[in-house]
């Protein structure tokens, strides 16, 4: 049996990325580690307490310890476990599991609970006696705030989204590299080049999505974390429940049809995130005709212009500014226009847009990269007569026109 290990499979500043942003957003602490508790990613957001904890070599090698105890326990699970460590401090461990390999897990949390809501909670380890008799280190641990049991559990739900998210890229990557493989094997031996191609398109096809997601994800995480900073968390709870609906649709429906319906509730989630970030800026509307509302359309060819006019359209623009997605019938197609009445394009910009295209290799910012990307996800599942069309006015907005055959129900 193929050991994995984390630091091979994983890029680890994509990890180190993903829980900064985490902790930024909730206010927890987290570190990755691997299954023997040995952190791979440097300590995000910790508390004083922890690390004069972590300072003496026993504590530390208990900490350690009860981050591999609260791992294992996670993946015994299934799914997040919440614990109370060896410090006294609630913790949740969020298992990385490939290929039914436990390659380690995200640990979070370093909070207090109250104590009615603490028996609920299992011990991972005993307390480690006299850890608070030294003066700085109890000082410390009373600085710790307490929080609820729901923030608790609804960072954890956040934090195994994402973890799913980390072992599908994993679990994408190591598919490309035996396509990969598998296609050099081809080429020498039977030079079939129909199976080859397919194979080839097959790959593109899904490292083309692998490279919209993380994009997408950041900008979300940025938006939550910005709003954190300015309030004392009450509504970005519910951006954290929005984000965290979102990441689960995008973990569920990779590589599939979904409804148009499905797509479009996600969008909407998406907006509301926006809307809420920019404090009445950003107007948006949604018109989708009944009929259209259970075809089966691929999943995220609408999303990544949505988010083009937030962030290229009317977070550019004074005052005000709104967004409009349509989906309708037209002959035997089905037609979603995104417009926005944003600062728009000049023809020079546009005509780099729609020649990045036809390009094999993107150069420019990432929104491009996320629409080139659909445009070459369409014309891979519908033929190279579907394309995305642009059309843009500087100081009057942008339109995109999304043209697709209605073939899947």
């Amino acid at each position: 049996m193929l050991m994995y290990n984390l630091k091979d499979i994983f890029d680890i500043s994509i990890l180190q990325e993903i829980q900064d942003r985490f902790c930024e957003s909730t206010g927890f602490s987290a570190v990755t580690v691997d299954y023997t508790g040995r952190p791979i990613t440097r300590y995000s957001n910790f508390s004083s307490f922890c690390k004069l904890v972590r300072k003496n070599e026993k504590h530390l090698q208990l900490c350690h310890r009860s981050d591999a105890y609260g791992g294992i326990e996670a993946v015994r699970k299934g799914e997040s476990h919440i614990y109370i460590c060896h410090a006294g401090l609630v913790d949740m461990a969020v298992p990385i599991v490939l290929n039914g390999q436990y390659l380690g897990a995200i640990m979070a949390g370093q909070v207090k609970m109250k104590e009615n809501e603490l028996s609920e909670l299992d011990n991972i380890m005993e307390f480690t006696k006299g850890i608070l008799e030294d003066e700085e280190i109890r000082k410390a641990y009373e600085d710790i705030p307490v929080v609820t049991r729901e923030k608790v559990v609804a960072a954890a739900k956040l934090m195994y989204v994402v973890s799913n998210y980390i072992v599908e890229k994993g679990a994408i990557s190591l598919m490309q590299e035996k396509l990969s493989s598998k296609n050099r094997e081809l080429i020498e031996e039977i030079k079939a080049r129909e199976n080859l191609e397919k194979a080839l398109k097959d790959s593109e096809m899904k490292a083309l999505q692998l490279q919209i997601k993380p994009h997408f994800m950041f900008n979300v995480l940025d938006n939550i974390a910005s709003l954190a900073m300015i309030e004392n968390a009450e509504r970005t709870r519910e951006l954290v429940y929005l984000f965290a609906e979102i990441m689960r649709y995008i973990v569920k429906n990779a590589d599939k049809i979904v409804k148009v319906n499905e797509e479009i509730d996600e969008i909407e989630k998406y907006l509301k995130i926006q809307a809420i970030r920019f404090g009445g800026k950003i107007n948006y509307n949604i018109d989708i005709d009944e009929n259209i509302k259970d075809i089966g359309i691929p999943s995220m060819i609408i999303q990544p212009f949505v988010e083009n006019s937030v962030i290229h359209g009317i977070e550019k623009k004074e005052g005000n500014g709104s967004i409009e997605v349509l989906g309708y019938s037209f002959e035997e197609n089905i037609i979603f226009e995104v417009r926005d009445d944003g600062v728009g394009m000049t023809k020079h910009r546009l005509k780099e847009v729609m020649e990045s295209f036809e390009a094999k290799t993107i150069v420019g910012k990432s929104t491009g990269l996320g629409i080139a990307n659909v445009n070459k996800r369409i014309m891979y599942t519908y033929g190279s007569e579907y394309k995305v069309s642009i059309k843009s006015s500087p100081n009057i907005g942008t339109t995109v026109i999304i043209k697709i055959p209605r073939i899947f129900t």
